[in-house]
């Protein structure tokens, strides 16, 4: 007999959470282990929960949480990640596959598509909407990189200190930890990333992480 799918639920609304808790522990196949908040404080709550999903619904499904996405798939890499509640958005949806994303449910699904993505993805499969499927399909057979070389980029644009930042925020440093490491202020930190980000054409601090990725560049 199959064990039972020990999930965790990330999710900035409570009413939200209790109300898909429920749902969830009514199916006999799932064990809820868990429910926060999207903050860096439940990382460690989902690692001491021994769950197989991870279910997340980011802040107004945009990408503002995806670079928390990436540092949970980079914690716990055992994990099944599915973003909920999601935009119908391509860019959107590349960048949660790429942020380690097994999962993307829209705005509009029911709480039975939540449950058959979480048994779905508990067998090894991964779940989007058709439309977003043909997307990655038409991109990984396009061979594109639409993203900068961060190489050339740093050469043509980055300072000594702005690349010494780089791989810092590879490694999701944050801005004051940054500034501790580097002995600047927080604002100082502040002020190179801003500037990092213009340069090199990234949108956020997840395009960073990308580029370091795709060019192999230390971290």
């Amino acid at each position: 007999m199959q064990s039972k799918i020990n999930v965790f639920l990330l999710a900035g609304n409570r009413l939200f959470r209790e109300s898909l808790t429920r749902i969830l522990k009514s199916k006999n196949d799932i064990c809820m282990v868990g429910s926060a908040p999207c903050t860096s404080e439940a990382l460690e709550q989902i690692g001491a929960s021994d769950c197989d999903v991870l279910l997340v619904d980011p802040m107004n499904g945009d990408r503002s949480d995806l670079p928390f996405v990436q540092e949970v798939a980079r914690s716990v890499p055992r994990l099944k990640l599915v973003l909920i509640d999601m935009l119908d958005d391509e860019t959107t949806f590349l960048r949660a596959v790429r942020a380690g994303a097994v999962g993307y449910v829209l705005q509009n699904a029911s709480a039975l598509d939540i449950v058959e993505a979480v048994r779905a993805v508990r067998q090894g499969e991964a779940v989007c909407p058709p439309r977003l499927c043909l997307t990655l399909f038409k991109y990984v057979a396009s061979g594109r990189n639409s993203l900068p070389n961060l190489r050339t980029k740093a050469q043509m644009g980055l300072t000594r200190r702005e690349q010494q930042l780089v791989p810092l925020i590879a490694q999701g440093y944050t801005n004051k930890e940054i500034a501790s490491h580097l002995h600047l202020s927080e604002q100082t930190v502040k002020n190179h990333i801003h500037r990092i980000l213009q340069r090199i054409g990234a949108s956020d601090r997840l395009a960073v992480v990308e580029m370091v990725r795709e060019q192999n560049l230390p971290v």
